[in-house]
This record gives structure tokens, sequence and C-alpha cells, in this order.
């Protein structure tokens, strides 16, 4: 990738993305490395983190540009050690809370399951943002905070709602991280990245099966986010190779649609809505 016209993504600036042992995150990282960025991995999953480093140093201009550590983003103190360590390195302009996991449930069941899921997915988010935006806007430079959402939370599909709950809530934080930013008039943007369809670890890709079609990479995603952040975009909405963006925005749309017209909850998928609904997806196309 050429150059960013982003002044936070910029040589010998410091990246910090958490979830990048693997797939979008260790993407992301290896872009980055690309364009000359100080490339700093956190990962809880201490098996995959070192071929993970080999691989970003193999993108950096040198394997002095890359370090990684082994840290849980549940716990705060542990970021807080990766944020101390970190700016020490030098000026950090790029943060992406972006580890998650999806094992989650029903509404009522498996509470545990529940608990560690938020805390991963949502706690380790704002741990995440807790911990480095008040040094980002203490250092008085460019920078960027990526949150790591999902359509699910958004369109709500049934089946996880745990996980869905987790990443609307991740809408709803990194949405008033903007507003609050933006008031403060600061020089840090904050960014919802809404993957599509991505093939990651999470999604099967290390099952042994084939890529499906409808699929896009990592690498796909980690480009489409650097280009929609180059454009100033905060919903980062990424299509894969069946849903466009005009079939997103319908569903979303449709989404929304419920709570105005009193519809019934999820009405996409209640079966007196089915024709209601295929009809309005083809009126958007």
């Amino acid at each position: 990738m050429g150059k960013s016209s982003t002044p936070a993504i910029a040589v010998d600036n410091v990246a910090v993305i958490t979830g990048s042992a693997s797939g979008i995150g260790l993407a992301v990282a290896k872009h980055l490395a690309s364009k000359g960025m100080k490339i700093y991995i956190v990962d809880s999953n201490e098996a995959l983190i070192e071929n993970a480093k080999s691989e970003v140093v193999a993108k950096a201009s040198s394997e002095s540009n890359v370090r990684a550590a082994v840290a849980d983003v549940t716990k705060i103190e542990e970021i807080e050690k990766v944020c101390r360590d970190a700016s020490e390195w030098g000026f950090v302009t790029f943060v992406m809370n972006n580890a998650a996991i999806q094992q989650g449930g029903g509404t009522f069941e498996n509470i545990a399951q529940w608990r560690k899921l938020l805390d991963v997915n949502l706690y380790g988010v704002l741990n995440g943002v807790q911990t480095f935006v008040p040094y980002l806007i203490q250092q008085k430079r460019p920078a960027i905070i990526v949150n790591t959402g999902s359509k699910q939370g958004i369109t709500n599909p049934p089946g996880n709602g745990a996980y869905n709950v987790s990443k609307s809530a991740v809408k709803t934080l990194t949405e008033h991280l903007a507003y609050e930013l933006r008031s403060q008039e600061t020089n840090i943007t904050a960014h919802l990245l809404v993957p599509g369809y991505t093939w990651t670890g999470m999604t099967g890709a290390n099952s042994g099966k084939d890529k499906p079609n409808s699929a896009w990479n990592a690498e796909q995603v980690a480009e489409f986010l650097l280009q929609s952040i180059d454009a100033g975009d905060f919903y980062i909405i990424c299509p894969d190779n069946d849903v466009d963006r005009k079939l997103d925005e319908a569903r979303m749309q449709w989404a929304a649609d419920d709570i105005i017209q009193n519809r019934s909850a999820l009405s996409r998928w209640d079966p007196k809505y089915k024709q209601q609904f295929e009809d309005y997806v083809k009126s958007r196309k």
C-alpha cells in the first residue's frame, strides 16, 4: 500500500492492536508495518503471537520496529502496562481495540459465558479506550482509535444474543467516543469497523476447510479499513462477496424501522413479514 493521507499513519509512529495474533488484527498490523509504522501486537494467545510477530516483521522496515505482548484485555492493568511500554517507544497514534470472542448464548442460558464474552468484547474495548484516550489527548498529536464492531450489533440476527449485545454496545460506545473527542476539539478521531463475512479463526479459517466464495479475507478488510480512514469515514461498513452496500443498507433500515413502525421484534425473521421484507429489499436495489 502507498503512503496514507492520514497524518496519524506515519513512519515511526506506534500502532497498538489488540487481538492481532491472527485475523483482521494481524492483517491491519502488517499493512501498517508496510507503511513504516512501529507495530505493537497484543494478544492473549501465546501460542500464536510469535508467529504473528514474524509475519509483521516481514512487512516492517526492521525487526526492531515490531513488538509483541501477551496480554488479557479484560485486565486493565495489563493494557496499562502495554500503553506505558508503547508510549516509551514512540508517539502512539493508532490504537485498534479488536480482541473478541464469539461463544455466547441465548437470553436465558449460560450466564457464565455471557459474562466472559462481555468481559472481552465490551470491557476489553472499554479498557483500551479508557487507558489510551487520556494519553493520546495529552500527547497532542493526530491519532486514530478503531473499535471493531459487527453487523450483528446493528441488524441483530437471532442465534447468539450475547455476541449481538456486546457488539451493539461497542457501536454505542464508539459513537459516544467520537462525539466526545469532537466536542473537546481534539485531533483524535474514532472509527467503528464493521466487517462483513470475513474468513478468520472465528469464522472457521482454522477448520482446514477452504474459504467460502462469499467471504472476504482479512487482508481485504484491512485495506478497506485504511482506505475508509483516509476518506474520513466513521462507520466503516465492509461488504463481502455476497453482500454489497445496498443490501447492508436495506437490512439496517429495516431493523431501525421495526421501532418506528412498531413491528415484531426482529421482524425480518418473523414469517408474518417474510414477503414484505423480500419485497422491500428488491425495492431498494
